[in-house]
């Protein structure tokens, strides 16, 4: 069985040059991008965020996927890394409280030559060759959409008050109390939800621990997005237009309208991966990395990945 874990390339802009940053842990005497593996009742962004925050100090969001690597380790079990790329601020690098450790000594800001000629492991550079390539391309800054699907709510068969009031059961509610730790990876600070019940009920724990207003929009309901469908799309638009990162947490039946809103500013090689998101599970959600751009109608989706919370101790 494989061991999973999960790390970033931690990278910012300094005197108009790419850093990024590599550790050096002491016991192995190697520098490497910052990981580990995945704890009991984690998802793999979560492990991605609190490995960084461990290892080098610094509290950040994740921005882009950078790739999975898989390499045998020397018991000949596989290790699996998942890859986030992560923009660090001027106010978190500020705030950073890194120090050093038995396990991490240091954590060092090298330009992109400097830390090719550093890393110590073969594999680590497949992961900063796409870090460039995207940084090349204008798509390493990113800012997400978030399009989550309510929890597990009751029947329709067997509620008899309306879809607005139909609740979730206690699975639904057990997946929004496991959503606020996995959504904060992708650093979310603008909610907005269908009105109905089963909806504000899964984002309600996430909007609680972020101390964040949900800002109630009927046309992400499935009856106005029946009735009125270019009021749905022309609202998503609008939002991808703000260049914030946000949250929306609607309906299965409204997501086709959301897809096709979000296949005019993707290439062709996206749209497999927007459409899955018709199909996501009760309490998933999708990713949407949008490029940032001064002109948001310029904004294009760089990649989307799919995601469910873990239900289980933490």
């Amino acid at each position: 069985m494989a061991v999973h874990a999960a790390g970033a390339i931690l990278w910012r802009i300094e005197d108009e040059q790419l850093k990024v940053a590599v550790i050096h842990r002491g016991r192995y005497d190697d520098w490497s991008w910052p990981k580990g593996k995945v704890d009991s009742g984690e998802s793999l962004p979560e492990t991605a965020v609190r490995e960084i925050r461990e290892e080098t100090g610094l509290k950040v969001q994740l921005g882009i996927p950078l790739g999975i690597q898989r390499y045998r380790l020397e018991n000949k079990s596989w290790k699996e890394v998942h890859y986030w790329a992560c923009e660090v601020s001027e106010k978190a690098l500020a705030n950073s409280n890194f120090k050093p450790s038995e396990e991490v000594s240091a954590v060092h800001w090298f330009t992109a030559e400097e830390a090719s000629a550093k890393l110590s492991y073969k594999h680590d550079h497949d992961q900063l060759k796409i870090l460039l390539e995207r940084f090349a391309a204008k798509q390493l800054q990113t800012k997400p959409v978030v399009i989550l699907r309510h929890g597990k709510a009751r029947s329709r068969a067997t509620w008899k008050d309306g879809e607005a009031s139909r609740p979730l059961l206690s699975d639904g509610n057990a997946q929004a109390e496991a959503l606020p730790s996995l959504l904060k990876a992708f650093g979310a600070k603008t909610v907005f939800s269908s009105p109905w019940t089963r909806c504000l009920s899964t984002i309600a724990p996430y909007a609680q621990s972020t101390k964040v207003k949900v800002k109630v929009s009927p046309e992400f309901t499935e009856t106005a997005n029946e009735k009125k469908p270019e009021q749905t799309k022309t609202l998503l638009a609008n939002l991808i237009n703000l260049n914030k990162c946000l949250v929306i947490c609607t309906h299965r039946p409204v997501m086709p309208n959301l897809i096709s809103v979000l296949e005019t500013r993707a290439d062709k090689k996206h749209h497999a991966k927007l459409a899955q998101m018709a199909s996501l599970k009760p309490g998933s959600f999708a990713v949407i990395h949008l490029s940032v751009n001064a002109d948001p109608i310029l904004r294009e989706v760089v990649d989307v990945e799919i995601h469910s919370p873990v239900i289980g101790k933490k």
